[in-house]
């Protein structure tokens, strides 16, 4: 099987950008020989509200889901509908003083990048 090089970011919620406080909450994957570019989202509420007691959990969620969305393309992907997949993660990558912000890009090297997805989903947010 052959190896191709992806590159990955955590989702992170940053309740109180003020604070700097996060959790993880999401990976984006993405892999150019594959035109393959994914989001996967876990939100645990618990843990968001131990941050920020009156954080709106729906909003967050909601704000993550648009990302999975985003990077599925297709109508879910807004404005950016006829963009190629390395074009949609370079947007969700893009640094931004938000609630839902990237972590730095990192690279690795898979055979399968939907697994890897799934794989860094269970390791860097579950």
């Amino acid at each position: 099987m052959t190896r191709t090089v992806f590159e990955y970011a955590v989702l992170r919620v940053v309740p109180r950008v003020e604070r700097g406080e996060l959790i993880n909450a999401g990976v984006v994957v993405y892999c150019r020989a594959n035109c393959y570019v994914a989001a996967l989202v876990h939100l645990d509420a618990d843990r968001l509200r131990a941050l920020d007691p009156s954080v709106d959990v729906a909003a967050v969620y909601a704000a993550l889901r648009a990302v999975e969305g985003f990077c599925r393309g297709g109508d879910d992907a807004g404005q950016a509908v006829g963009d190629d997949a390395g074009r949609r993660f370079r947007w969700v990558v893009a640094p931004r003083s938000t609630v839902v912000q990237p972590g730095p890009v990192h690279t690795g090297l898979t055979t399968d990048p939907e697994a890897e997805t799934e794989r860094l989903l269970r390791l860097l947010v579950r």
